[in-house]
Formats: C-alpha cells, sequence, structure tokens
C-alpha cells in the first residue's frame, strides 16, 4: 500500500480482497445489530427466563426477543431448557461457544466509552450541515419552468 501521510494516493483496492465465501453473512450479529449483544449481556451471569430478560431490556417486544433468542440459539450462542413442570418454565442460558463472544462486547464497551463524545458530536455536525452535497458530475432534475 502507498504511505498516504506523505501524501501520496492509496494503492488500488485488490478486487479479490473479500472472498466470495467470506464468513461475514454467518457472523452471529452485526455490528450495530440492537438486541443480541444486549441478550448475552444479560445471560452472563447465568441461566434466564424470558421474562427476567425482559425486565432490563425494557423496550424489546415479546415477538423481537422470541426471534432474538431463536437466531441465538440457531447459531449455538444459547441453548434452551424446557422444564416439565406446572406451570411449564424455560430457561436461556449460553453455550460455550457464546462465552466466547462476552470478551468481543466488552472490548466493544471499552471502545464506546472511549469514543462516545467524539461520535456524538460527529453525528450533532452531521445533522447540522444537513443532507450530503450531490457527487460531481451526478446530473441534477431541471425545473423546465425556470
Amino acid at each position: 500500500m502507498t504511505d498516504t501521510t506523505n501524501g501520496g494516493p492509496p494503492a488500488p483496492l485488490d478486487p479479490e480482497m473479500f472472498d466470495p465465501v467470506c464468513p461475514s453473512s454467518a457472523m452471529p450479529f452485526r455490528v450495530g445489530e440492537k438486541w443480541s449483544g444486549m441478550v448475552i449481556r444479560c445471560l452472563e451471569g447465568g441461566p434466564r427466563r424470558f421474562g427476567e430478560l425482559r425486565v432490563p431490556l425494557g423496550s424489546i417486544t415479546p415477538k423481537v426477543l422470541s426471534e432474538t433468542l431463536r437466531a441465538l440459539e440457531r447459531d449455538g450462542l444459547v441453548t434452551r431448557t424446557a422444564y416439565d413442570e406446572n406451570p411449564p418454565r424455560v430457561e436461556y442460558a449460553l453455550t460455550p461457544l457464546g462465552r466466547t463472544l462476552v470478551p468481543l462486547l466488552d472490548a466493544a464497551r471499552s471502545w464506546s466509552e472511549t469514543h462516545l463524545p467524539a461520535l456524538l458530536a460527529a453525528r450533532h455536525t452531521g445533522r447540522r450541515r444537513g443532507p450530503a452535497p450531490e457527487p460531481p458530475g451526478r446530473a441534477r432534475a431541471v425545473d423546465p419552468a425556470s
């Protein structure tokens, strides 16, 4: 790569830099996905029932929590244990694989604590500027009445 600190342009991007079978589409959750990381954090201390999970997650709907838990279970990150009791009881727990995500969540939290003020300032500045300008050379609609 060309060193851009000396004013030179960066090297062109390699068209083969992303393998077509890249596992990124199989990631258990995406950066910025709202609920999976929070559910993992809630289960970090041990098994929890559905109703217990809803307490700290406040605004999550039962449908979205169910979908999130099913997706985490499908990916092998969470187990669902149904007990044959009356009334029925179901608990969710992290698997050993799910526990491996806790350090990543810790790293994301640390990054956020360090960089959140700068991120919020950039968002605020972006809102004041309004929408991004049209790229040069792009055709613009012309009002025939003008």
